[in-house]
């Protein structure tokens, strides 16, 4: 599978974009004034302690208080705090607690742990998703090419993409040999055959980022930004292009040598992988990108053989459903739902992939009989997400033919990203009907009438509702009129919401 990184760059935003095959599966969008904050380190302060819920709110300079769970604090910040102070050399050895299910069996609480006021070092884990702040954590990591580096812990461990058990052990033996401190390391899947003095070398690398951390932490008042995570096309270099793609093409002169200095430090060799694009075309627009990323912001997709998907986000969860539409199939029904399933299953997987949805996920395939079809699906659905890089879970298909599965979330969805609620129904998706707008009139009217004193109502409405009763539903104005005694007059104003009324008592004769 042949794998590129389409970079577009402009003055206030850059998009990078991973091909297979031509096919865009994964996009990365940084805005210059809305950045992605996940990986930074801050200097932050307690704000809150909430023991109902274990968690805490620390002020970390943003518009939003970022949210801290228990689990996400070093047990003792005493030992926190003599290992930042003192290095990472440090021979005292800090175990991670292990997250408890429930709060009434931790031996520890939250306000065991911090105090309101107190300053502590946090590195973002979530980025904000919506109304959500960003969660951040104590235990931070700084990922190279080869590692990543975790200060805070002393656990080794190596990527479960690296499948060979002899390279595993090879890895994790070089690496206890290596290390002279009690800092925690995991080996990334771009380690597989490297020598000891590469990996030698990126340790010293990444303590040195760490030690720039501490001295910086020592100087700012909290809150305040101690480290910034690389831009959006450097870690596209580092987390994909190092590892997956075999070719990268960015259509910014600045952007492509920013990149060949940031490879000069890692892989001199990967160089002349990179393209500088100088087309006169749009480079999303030479790849056909445009099309493919309209349709991922969709609520409908359609299947190649005219069934299609409907994905809905909720506040809890994302409801995706399959239906026939256009396909009637050839021989029976059976088969053309399952043939509809399958096609389903692919582009399901895609669209989650592209979409970057996370959290909860139902999927509602149309119902088959037989247990060795819904089997199929299953089966199918699972092999399809094993090219996702974040990490799912998928439990097996209900009788009535439901599928849940959850995709860790690390950042918002493609789908929150670019879109807002509508301004007009505030992302209900619905809005009440004018006919019911009418009858709601006339009952706040019938309800008041014994408060109105003078001998006009004026109905000032919306447009279209204004039409309504003047045309179909006029009787609504009529009995009104002669149930109250009083004139009503309807007044349309365009600037008013559909359902949008006002009803003054008028005055003037």
């Amino acid at each position: 599978m042949y794998k590129q990184l389409i970079i577009n760059v402009t003055d206030h935003e850059t998009r990078v974009a991973l091909l297979e095959d031509g096919t865009i599966v994964e996009l990365f969008i940084e805005w210059k004034d809305d950045s992605d904050i996940a990986g930074n380190v801050y200097k932050g302060r307690v704000q809150r302690v909430l023991p109902g819920i274990q968690a805490a709110f620390v002020d970390i300079g943003l518009s939003q208080a970022a949210f801290i769970y228990v689990d996400d604090i070093i047990l003792d910040t005493e030992i926190l705090s003599d290992k930042f102070e003192n290095g990472i050399d440090s021979e005292t050895e800090i175990n991670i607690p292990a997250p408890e299910k429930n709060i009434e069996d931790r031996a520890y609480n939250i306000e065991d742990l911090i105090k309101e006021g107190q300053e502590i070092l946090v590195q973002v884990s979530k980025a904000p998703i919506g109304t959500k702040g960003p969660r951040v954590t104590t235990h931070v990591s700084l990922p190279g090419r080869f590692l990543v580096f975790m200060p805070t812990s002393d656990h080794i461990g190596v990527s479960r993409r690296l499948e060979d058990e002899s390279e595993r052990n090879r890895l994790k033996e070089l690496l206890t040999s290596i290390r002279k401190d009690k800092c925690g390391y995991i080996v990334r899947t771009a380690a597989e055959g490297v020598q000891k003095d590469k990996i030698a070398n990126e340790i010293g690398f990444l303590k040195k980022i760490w030690n720039n951390i501490r001295h910086k932490y020592k100087l700012v008042s909290a809150p305040a930004l101690v480290h910034q995570e690389l831009t959006v096309s450097l870690r596209a270099v580092r987390d994909l292009f190092l590892h997956e793609a075999d070719q990268l093409i960015i259509d910014s002169r600045e952007g492509y040598e920013s990149i060949r200095s940031f490879l000069d430090t890692f892989v001199p060799d990967l160089k002349n992988a990179i393209e500088f694009y100088e087309g006169k075309e749009p480079i999303f627009e030479a790849y056909n990108l445009e099309g493919d990323i309209s349709r991922a912001i969709k609520r409908k997709v359609w299947l190649k053989s005219g069934g299609y998907i409907v994905i809905e986000h909720t506040e809890a969860l994302v409801a995706i459903d399959v239906n026939t539409g256009r396909y009637v199939g050839k021989y029976n029904l059976e088969e053309t739902i399952v043939k509809t399933n399958l096609e389903a299953v692919k582009e399901i997987a895609y669209q989650i992939r592209l979409r970057d949805i996370g959290g909860i996920i139902i999927i509602d395939f149309i119902d088959m009989e037989k247990k060795s079809n819904q089997e199929k699906v299953f089966n199918a659905l699972k092999d399809a997400l094993k090219k996702d890089r974040s990490k799912t879970h998928v439990l097996p298909m209900s009788d009535i033919g439901l599928i849940q599965m959850t995709r860790k979330r690390i950042k918002q969805s493609l789908t929150s990203q670019l879109c807002e609620p509508c301004f007009y129904c505030d992302g209900e998706g619905v809005l009440i009907s004018r006919q019911s707008i009418c009858y709601n009139i006339y009952r706040e009217v019938m309800r008041d009438r014994s408060d109105i004193t003078t001998r006009k109502i004026t109905l000032i409405v919306n447009p279209e509702v204004a039409e309504l009763l003047h045309g179909e539903e006029s009787r609504i104005v009529d009995s009104l009129e002669k149930l109250t005694g009083k004139q009503v007059v309807v007044y349309p104003n365009s600037k008013y919401h559909l359902e949008e009324y006002e009803i003054i008592e008028s005055t003037t004769q």
